[in-house]
């Protein structure tokens, strides 16, 4: 409904500032919430309603506010300058109480895309292929939540699950000069870069290579028992243009219900001239020469801190090594 200034705001005015579904209100936008809306705060109650309309307390009003600011604070969004009120003072902001709480919404329940409260916790899961290889190296980590509303609302507040890959084998790291796979290899690295996996949403800070399948509107909230490629990277620059680089994401159940998400991870070298050199070799030349060095998967998560106005924060209650092979 529209507002004027001047007019009085009724109790079930307040209430849907407050309670409401639809339109949203900041319970909805911070408290339990649903699907894409809900970031785990404490409630806000209602006001009881009245013959006319009750009284609305300057506690109450300033309740709301207080809540409105803190969700605003986190998530960066730019609300109506205001300040707290007292008793018998005139409420003449109706009208844009309602187009923030429509703001605060739209942000929550795109991921909080915008929010900077957040800091890399410790590396949860780190796969390392277990020797040079030829093939494929594959991983699957699983990060857990206590619940499916915590992962929720760890998602909707902004938080991220994390992966990145290095080379810690090949080079000097084994006493040989780096050869042309790993060279690629590290290529590939930097292609992908932060592959971060949001709410609505997932990215690589990468950019180069061929970016062969793009399923980087997948995130959180799509997630299926099946796995979805959000992602498939192919070498265009280097030597071996038949490497490439894969991320899928799975779920327990679909989005609301999941307590999970299991990313998986394949680097895969198709080059069909790999071998192991013979024992007749004595030229001093690498055995592994046609190996790549090894490639280890780590996850990690970004996480949603107090420092802007949330509080609690949630995070993950395990994590899990699913898999590691090369083949």
């Amino acid at each position: 409904m529209g507002y004027l200034a001047g007019e009085t705001i009724l109790d079930d005015e307040y209430n849907t500032f407050v309670t409401s579904t639809s339109p949203i209100g900041i319970n909805h936008i911070m408290g339990t919430g649903a699907t894409v809306y809900g970031l785990g705060q404490t409630e806000l109650p209602g006001v009881a309603a009245g013959d006319g309309g009750n009284t609305i307390t300057a506690a109450s009003w300033n309740a709301l506010l207080t809540a409105m600011d803190n969700i605003g604070n986190h998530t960066n969004d730019s609300l109506t300058a205001r300040t707290q009120v007292a008793a018998g003072d005139t409420i003449a902001i109706k009208a844009a109480i309602a187009a923030d709480l429509v703001s605060l919404a739209a942000e929550v329940a795109a991921g909080s895309v915008n929010a900077t409260a957040l800091s890399a916790g410790s590396e949860l899961q780190s796969s390392v292929a277990s020797a040079r290889y030829v093939g494929s190296h594959i991983v699957e980590h699983t990060v857990t939540f206590a619940n499916a509303n915590n992962m929720r609302f760890f998602f909707n507040a902004g938080g991220k699950i994390r992966v990145n890959l290095t080379r810690v084998g090949g080079g000097s790291a084994n006493g040989s000069t780096a050869t042309d796979k790993d060279d690629s290899v590290d290529e590939m690295i930097a292609a992908m870069g932060n592959f971060d996996i949001a709410s609505v949403q997932s990215t690589r800070s990468g950019t180069t290579e061929t970016l062969t399948t793009d399923g980087f509107a997948i995130g959180f909230q799509d997630v299926t028992t099946s796995y979805q490629t959000v992602f498939l990277i192919t070498q265009a620059n280097g030597t071996y243009t038949s490497m490439t680089l894969k991320g899928e994401i799975k779920g327990n159940a679909t989005a609301g219900s999941t307590t999970n998400v299991t990313i998986k991870m394949t680097l895969t070298d198709a080059d069909s001239g790999d071998g192991v050199f013979t024992s007749g070799n004595l030229s001093s030349v690498d055995v592994n020469e046609n190996f790549l060095g090894q490639t280890d998967f780590a996850t990690k998560l970004m996480l949603p801190t107090t420092a802007q106005g949330l509080d609690p924060v949630y995070t993950l209650s395990s994590s899990a090594e699913t898999s590691n092979s090369t083949a």
